[in-house]
């Protein structure tokens, strides 16, 4: 008789399904860039498998009112419902900076060099303007929304530490720029992390290693989304205002 399913064998097939491919991608393709692309391809097939429907996910520039452009981020998870243009230019996206809810770095391996280049990325992101208007109702207006904090983060097949999440990476982590700091991440083979920042304070770092890592490292991905509700009202006229006035120069 077949062993009833349960969670825990069913995110472990997951885990292992994503681990299999990541380290055929790695393994099998020489040129580097191809060999990055399909990590990002996997991982983004992923999110876009396991995150709730009110969230999109792409490779994408994220672009500002005032025409700022961020770098090109590896995994942008933004609103899907409310984001009233997602522009597609011959399969480059570019998602207004208001409806981005998180910004993640994909990486081979996870070591101090590219937690500070995702922490740079990351950064580029969140230092554009960002829109906020007031919600009309039938009894009046709720107030603009303050823009939320964009969560950042990186994830890889591997970790170069030994121990993978120990004292090295926690320095590592501690190092990078406020703007730029990384809220969560997973090396897939050895687990995930979460990072909880207080001002004056050291990093609050937690590891969750185990057979179950990238579970877990989802579950506490999409319980960070669901803290942050929804997205602000965009100013889709500060957008137009640009335009015009890029129009007429």
């Amino acid at each position: 008789m077949a062993e009833r399913p349960s969670l825990i064998r069913l995110f472990n097939h997951v885990h292992k399904e994503l681990c299999t491919k990541l380290e055929l991608a790695r393994d099998t393709l020489d040129h580097p860039t191809s060999k990055g692309t399909k990590s990002e391809d996997l991982w983004i097939e992923l999110f876009r498998n396991y995150l709730p429907k009110r969230y999109d996910v792409h490779r994408a520039f994220v672009i500002d009112s005032r025409d700022a452009l961020s770098d090109q981020m590896d995994i942008v998870v933004h609103d899907r419902q409310f984001s009233p243009f997602v522009l597609n230019l011959n399969s480059e996206y570019f998602v207004p900076a208001e409806s981005v809810y998180a910004v993640l770095e994909v990486r081979q391996t996870m070591n101090a060099g590219n937690v500070e280049y995702a922490s740079g990325k990351i950064a580029s992101v969140r230092k554009l303007h960002r829109t906020s208007l007031p919600i009309r109702h039938a009894g009046g207006e709720y107030p603009a929304k303050p823009p939320h904090h964009i969560i950042g983060g990186l994830v890889t097949l591997d970790n170069d530490w030994s121990p993978p999440f120990g004292d090295s990476f926690r320095e590592a982590i501690a190092r990078v720029a406020v703007e730029g700091q990384l809220d969560i991440g997973c090396a897939a083979k050895q687990g995930g992390f979460e990072v909880k920042y207080a001002t004056n304070e050291p990093p609050a770092v937690a590891v969750e290693r185990s057979d179950a890592a990238l579970a877990l490292f989802l579950l506490r991905f999409i319980a960070r989304l669901q803290s942050m509700a929804t997205v602000p009202c965009i100013d889709v006229l500060a957008y137009a205002a640009n335009i015009k006035a890029t129009r007429n120069e």
